[in-house]
């Protein structure tokens, strides 16, 4: 396979409040088989006096044999402390960072507030550029939804309005359940999606709910290629909820995709 298996940190959130908590987390990833991180909200690492800071956060990764290949980051931070969070950046030795989505205030105005971001986004991109980071926008669902005469998407500005170089976290699991088709999309922007978030979606009880990879319903024979397709090089891990412990539907999805690699 073309890409590497991530853990996105986010999944482990409630164990990530201290500096023991973080290097135990870590310790587990790696024992199942993880060398690659995404660090996202993680509470060791935020606040003015964070206990672990980035430095310290590059020697526990280091320590364990791992890379972070990927982060989220405050919007408001990168738009006006860029040469700061360059510094961040580099210190993780990370050259891939990311927002989780588009600012509420941006979001409320529709297609406008998008241009609007857009538009902002344009020069902090291209000095995290030069600067050797690519910048990327993470979707959920809402980024599908149509407007005006119904035939475009927020996404769509997205991919034909922003630069080319702001790169598209794209999340299978949002876009499925928007309802569009994942590898459709992704040979639209094939190029742009060095790193990919993945979960699974079962049904339970009647109701929808995220899952570990290979637990639910989504068709990873027909993704996982498709992702090599699109020049992912990074597959990022990320279960936002669990219905059982995070540590094991993390060790299960690595389980299920490493199977998957070889078959």
């Amino acid at each position: 396979m073309a890409y590497t298996i991530a853990a996105q940190m986010y999944t482990l959130r409630d164990y990530l409040n201290t500096e023991a908590q973080m290097k135990s987390s870590l310790e587990k990833l790696v024992g199942y088989g993880y060398s690659a991180v995404q660090l996202s909200a993680v509470g060791a690492m935020n606040g003015d006096r964070p206990e672990v800071s980035a430095q310290l956060a590059k020697k526990m990764l280091d320590d364990n044999g791992m890379k972070c290949i990927a982060t989220h980051r405050d919007w408001k931070n990168l738009l006006n402390f860029t040469e700061r969070e360059i510094e961040f950046q580099k210190t993780l030795g990370c050259d891939y960072a990311a927002i989780g989505g588009i600012p509420d205030e941006f979001r409320k105005k529709g297609a406008n507030g998008y241009r609007q971001w857009i538009d902002e986004a344009a020069p902090v991109i291209e000095t995290l550029r030069t600067s050797g980071i690519q910048f990327a926008y993470h979707n959920h669902s809402h980024e599908f939804e149509r407007f005006g005469d119904g035939k475009q998407q927020f996404f769509d500005l997205l991919i034909e309005e922003a630069s080319k170089d702001l790169m598209l976290e794209v999340d299978l699991y949002w876009v499925a359940h928007a309802g569009v088709n994942p590898i459709k999309l992704l040979k639209r922007i094939t190029g742009r999606v060095p790193v990919v978030h993945i979960k699974d979606k079962a049904i339970i009880d009647g109701q929808v709910a995220m899952a570990p990879i290979g637990e639910g319903n989504l068709d990873w024979n027909e993704f996982l290629p498709a992702l090599e397709t699109a020049g992912s090089k990074w597959i990022c891990v990320e279960q936002d909820q669990c219905l059982r412990d995070p540590f094991d539907c993390m060790k299960s999805s690595y389980d299920y995709l490493t199977r998957a690699s070889t078959l």
